[in-house]
């Protein structure tokens, strides 16, 4: 099932690279069916959502077969509630940024539309994959598509923003690719065996001075695609320069992919250099949520001050990770959510008014109300989430942060609460300017209002946004056991069990390799001092038995496979 939702784009991809379309005559025909593939795929993962059980922090919808066994790599893909939100919500905005180019994108619409797709795939897989050289592979992957969709379809300097994002995140991927490996050798060195296994590298015990260096490699990887201050400079070129679609896919997924690799890898792999730097980190993020807002206000572009807005936004996310409790884990966590859905509606926004005008200057505009009342009122409500207006989405992840970082430093959470008022001066006198007052441009006195097309597109964005703030439990419960288990690692209580064994079919039946568990535990010379596999105990054993239950192959109308974690 998991595979389905994950590669089910990639299908659809490579089935309209069969279309021939060297005229152009078949535009219409490209744009409907990549819309009805990216809907297909949005139903798959609410079908994943609703088949997902909430009450546990294990990890569902398993699969898991070798790749290349020698070097322990497997396709191994699983989700817990943290990756089933964000593939839902990676879901959701692809047909949003799709339709938003049907009136945008004129020349390549086929190799637009597959790019498109492609990269939701790739984005997919970043939050299904629990093996590190898998995850690096879609993480890599993610690269492509995304530097072509700037690059291509982009304004004026659409070479420079592409090459720019694709340099920065590049440096940031090597060096985590050198500690995944060096992760790969510590296991074989305690173990005898490689070994790319999210859940077997958990049970390493790495010396603290070690620690400090791999966490280091990974926080700069996603520290760099978060972005956080002073890494952010890449972020409102590719902005700015970026299609729409480009935009909505940018701010609502691929910046999430720096929190969520936090979440995943650099904080539980390595919890004591973790406890170490999140004040670091956390300085960080108060610095870019003041800075932030402080550039967004005097940024005279609309997309740029919406670009400069993410940078203040998700400063909160990363603040509530590193308070390294429930209440901020869980509302850096949602606060994602909520920045996808609301930034990902300003983007859309500043993307209609600029196919209208070919402008994107504040000053260019005024008075828009009286012209397009339904654009307008739309706007409004956008503008209060992002914002963090109570009753909208971004209030409950605003909260949540600073009261998790209150609990843990308080100086943190006086500091960003700065940031949510900043916010209000800058959204809300950019509102101002844009739909108040009197209409002196005269270019603006007969602008078309919302289409149906252009309802279809903003539409969900503005009804996620007030159910988010409503009924914000609905998104916060399935997170909720993931998030404790973190927790519960980073302060060091025996949270993750060591990892179950692959079923029957996952290997190759002839000539087998030993499991870690069957052979005595081997640690070189040379790693005797970093790394060492803690000794199993009996509520070990215990869990190991329960998880090798959970992951075995379910019977017909079983439940999903899950894996403890």
């Amino acid at each position: 099932m998991l595979s389905v939702v994950v590669f089910l784009p990639l299908v659809g991809a490579l089935a309209l690279l069969l279309v021939g379309n060297r005229d152009g005559r078949r535009d219409g025909v490209i744009r409907v069916a990549a819309l009805a593939i990216s809907l297909a795929a949005f139903v798959a993962t609410l079908a994943l959502w609703a088949g997902f059980d909430a009450s546990t922090a294990d990890f569902q919808f398993v699969e898991r077969h070798a790749w290349i066994p020698t070097f322990g790599i497997d396709y191994f893909i699983g989700i817990d509630g943290i990756s089933l939100m964000l593939i839902v919500l990676t879901g959701f905005l692809t047909p949003l940024a799709l339709l938003s180019s049907w009136e945008s994108v004129h020349k390549k619409v086929k190799e637009f539309s597959v790019f498109v797709l492609v990269l939701e795939t790739a984005m997919l897989g970043v939050f299904a994959s629990l093996d590190l050289f898998l995850f690096y592979v879609f993480w890599d992957a993610m690269l492509i598509p995304m530097y072509f969709l700037i690059g291509i379809w982009g304004y004026d300097q659409r070479v420079y923003a592409a090459v720019k994002f694709l340099l920065y995140t590049m440096a940031g991927s090597v060096l985590m690719l050198i500690a995944i490996i060096a992760l790969a050798v510590m296991h074989f060195h305690a173990t005898g065996q490689y070994s790319f296994d999210l859940l077997r590298l958990y049970q390493l015990a790495i010396d603290p001075s070690v620690q400090t260096w791999l966490f280091l490699a990974f926080a700069l990887a996603f520290a760099i695609k978060v972005p956080l201050f002073p890494l952010h400079t890449w972020l409102p070129d590719a902005h700015v320069q970026a299609p729409t679609a480009g935009s909505v896919i940018l701010a609502g997924v691929l910046l999430k992919m720096g929190t969520y690799g936090l979440v995943r890898f650099a904080f539980p792999l390595f919890p004591q250099a973790a406890l170490e730097f999140a004040p670091l980190l956390a300085t960080l993020a108060v610095i870019g949520i003041i800075y932030g807002a402080l550039v967004a206000m005097v940024q005279p572009d609309m997309k740029k001050l919406v670009a400069y807005s993410s940078v203040s936004h998700l400063g909160f996310v990363v603040l509530g990770i590193c308070a390294m409790n429930v209440q901020g884990l869980q509302g850096g966590l949602f606060q994602g959510l909520a920045h996808g859905v609301s930034t990902g509606g300003l983007f859309l926004i500043v993307g209609m008014l600029s196919d209208r005008r070919h402008t994107r200057l504040i000053a260019e505009f005024g008075g828009l109300k009286s012209v397009m009342p339904k654009l307008t009122a739309a706007f409004l409500i956008i503008t209060l989430a992002s914002i963090g207006l109570p009753g909208l989405n971004g209030f409950i992840g605003e909260f949540l942060s600073i009261l998790g970082a209150f609990k843990w430093k308080r100086e943190f959470a006086v500091f960003a609460a700065s940031g949510v008022i900043l916010s209000a001066v800058y959204m809300l006198w950019m509102f101002q300017r844009v739909n108040y007052g009197e209409v002196t441009n005269p270019k603006n006195e007969k602008l078309p209002d919302l289409s149906l097309r252009e309802w279809a597109a903003l539409g969900p964005a503005v009804a996620l946004a007030l159910l988010m703030g409503v009924l914000p439990q609905l998104f916060l419960a399935p997170m909720e056991p993931a998030v404790e288990r973190i927790v519960d690692r980073l302060h060091g209580q025996p949270a993750y069990a060591r990892e179950a064994s692959p079923p029957a079919t996952a290997r190759p039946i002839s000539n087998p390799p030993p499991r870690a568990s069957d052979r005595p535990t081997v640690i070189a010379p040379s790693m005797a001092s970093t790394v060492s596999v803690r000794p199993v105990r009996a509520d070990t054993v215990r869990a190991d038995t329960a998880a090798a239950q959970a992951v075995s192959v379910p019977s017909a109308g079983a439940r999903p496979a899950t894996v403890a974690h």
